[in-house]
């Protein structure tokens, strides 16, 4: 099917723009559309308008992406994650280097997730105890420990702008003992992770900060600098919860009532995107937001596809991120307003066209689909990374057609090409 955005005009709600105002971050929300929220979220290194979707770089990159074309891209804030920065190069050595923004060279904002995701889903041998979860790395299997303390301790040296609280994320299936124990642990684990936090926050590796600097002495973003001055100071790492309960409603709510009076910056809905349906996520998300406070940031953790961040974004979903487009790049699939297109087909050899005639691109502007389907054909690494720009820009920027619609008033969504055509 033939894939367009498109807004149908909702009525604007009379509803009051809320504005949150710390010492670790601003959120303000002039605009709604229905459930669906525009927001800006002041970071120590920068601004990041909502409803947001944020590229992965796992390991300090985003596979095959230079910062300045994810600069240029528009990026506002990337996703890092803990445990591979454990294991490799390790914390101490991203802190003795600055913390992350100066080690891969990233002036914007910056989140880390806890780790603890990739703890169960990539160690085969796993042992949860109260006290945290010992763990075996995927790299040389070799023998570690995360605990609430220590992610913290990991988060807070890498200095990241937000950070999340650690948790356990409840596989799918698991019955009601296992799915109420798993949440309850979350919940003990995020009030330690709130304690450690407001004792060591002031560790985070900023006091030495200094302006991003190319080589000719211009700064990578100088609005971002100038407009913060620098991201020393006072200023400090947002902590965001993390609301767990598996498929149960029920515990989804105490979850997140529970999590509230802990106190965070922010609100995570973990524990999702594991194998359940996709109307059961999607069921899942919409009950948890009834119970989320409407003046702190919503995140949606591994989410999604073009149409599902759309989609979310409409429920008042804030932050949003997953490794589906830069993955789905890597193996020759690309996501187009004319559908998904498979770049490794033999139908593809011969098309002299645009990847996306609908797409501005560099890529789309520069190349033919015979081009990008010779370069995977032959295995050349330049495949994965025009692929992964392209899919980048598809979805960035149909966030900011969302962002837009959502500031007219108008919910967005996805049509099929016929029913672009006749809306047209």
């Amino acid at each position: 099917m033939c894939l367009w955005l498109g807004a149908s005009v909702v009525k604007r709600l009379s509803v009051p723009s809320f504005t949150i105002a710390r010492m670790s971050s601003a959120f303000q929300i002039p605009a709604h559309a229905g459930s669906a929220r525009r927001g800006r979220l002041i970071t120590p290194h920068g601004a990041v308008e909502t409803p947001v979707f944020m590229p992965v770089g796992t390991a300090a990159t985003v596979k095959g992406v230079p910062q300045d074309l994810l600069e240029e891209l528009g990026v506002e804030i990337l996703l890092g994650n803990t445990y591979h920065l454990y294991l490799r190069p390790g914390i101490e050595q991203v802190r003795k280097l600055g913390g992350l923004h100066r080690f891969m060279a990233w002036p914007r904002a910056i989140l880390t997730d806890s780790g603890g995701f990739q703890v169960f889903s990539l160690s085969a041998l796993t042992k949860v105890t109260e006290e945290g979860v010992t763990f075996r790395s995927h790299l040389d299997g070799s023998s570690h420990f995360f605990s609430p303390e220590s992610a913290m301790a990991a988060q807070i040296g890498l200095g990241a702008d937000i950070i999340m609280a650690f948790d356990e994320c409840t596989e799918y299936p698991a019955d009601a003992g296992r799915t109420r124990g798993s949440m309850e642990m979350t919940l003990r684990w995020a009030e330690r992770s709130k304690g450690y936090f407001e004792e060591h926050k002031s560790e985070v590796p900023w006091d030495s900060y200094q302006p991003l600097r190319l080589r000719s002495g211009q700064a990578h973003s100088a609005r971002n600098d100038d407009a913060l001055g620098g991201a020393g100071g006072n200023r400090t790492q947002a902590l965001f919860g993390i609301v767990q309960g598996g498929m149960d409603l029920a515990l989804r709510r105490e979850s997140a009532e529970r999590t509230i009076e802990i106190g965070f910056d922010g609100y995570a809905i973990g524990g999702l995107s594991v194998g359940e349906p996709r109307a059961r996520t999607r069921e899942v998300v919409e009950s948890t937001l009834e119970h989320l406070p409407r003046d702190r940031p919503r995140y949606l953790m591994g989410v999604g596809t073009p149409e599902e961040i759309v989609e979310y974004a409409n429920t008042g979903i804030d932050m949003m991120d997953c490794v589906l487009p830069t993955r789905a790049a890597r193996h020759g699939l690309l996501y187009t307003s004319e559908g998904k297109i498979s770049i490794k087909q033999a139908r593809y050899a011969g098309d002299a066209g645009p990847l996306d005639p609908n797409c501005s691109c560099r890529v789309c502007r520069r190349y033919s689909r015979a081009y990008l389907r010779h370069l995977y054909a032959s295995n050349e690494v330049l495949a994965q990374v025009l692929n992964t720009i392209h899919n980048l820009s598809f979805y960035l920027d149909t966030m900011r057609r969302v962002r837009h619609s959502i500031g007219l008033g108008e919910s967005a969504h996805f049509l099929s090409g016929e029913q672009a055509e006749e809306n047209s």
